[in-house]
């Protein structure tokens, strides 16, 4: 069994109901969910849409192999309702990304492994900060709590409050 972490976000409809449904998901057809997060509210990132994103960090075990595990999560997305344009970000029902497997890396056409740019994202660092401060970043050389402090991102992130709208 591998560890796993997940980024997971959704900004569209019921979003709550979306991160409950994607980790109902994620532990029916990837693996045990060992710990999960917090919740975050976080600005939209590399694009300007009127809805907020809620965003969290989970990390489970799994068996599959890296593709394995892609090909899993673009079922989990595709079956909750995303469409994927492929040009660049727009709002989205759910969002799951890899962030490690491991200590693997791996670069293929379909698949980076850190993901890689977890270092440049607050909405990722923050959550992961939570629940994993000392990974080490098996590339960059540095842990979670260090690439947090660096991050130049300015994009605003509050614990997520059920009922008290930003």
């Amino acid at each position: 069994m591998k560890r796993i972490l997940l980024g997971i976000g959704t900004n569209l409809g019921d979003r709550e109901a979306n991160l409950k449904t994607s980790l109902k998901n994620i532990e029916e057809n990837i693996g045990r969910i060992i710990r999960t997060s917090s919740v975050y509210e976080t600005e939209p990132w590399g694009f300007s849409s009127e809805n907020n994103f809620l965003n969290m960090v989970a990390e489970a075990e799994t068996s599959l192999r890296p593709s394995g595990l892609l090909g899993r999560i673009l079922m989990i997305e595709a079956n909750m309702g995303r469409l994927r344009s492929g040009k660049g970000y727009d709002s989205r029902i759910i969002d799951i990304d890899i962030l490690f497997f491991g200590e693997r890396i791996m670069r293929t056409s379909s698949l980076v492994i850190p993901h890689p740019r977890l270092h440049e994202r607050k909405f990722i660092l923050v959550p992961l900060a939570e629940i994993a401060p000392d990974l080490l970043h098996p590339v960059l050389k540095k842990d979670i709590k260090t690439l947090l402090s660096e991050c130049s991102d300015s994009c605003k992130i509050r614990k997520y409050e059920p009922g008290n709208p930003a």
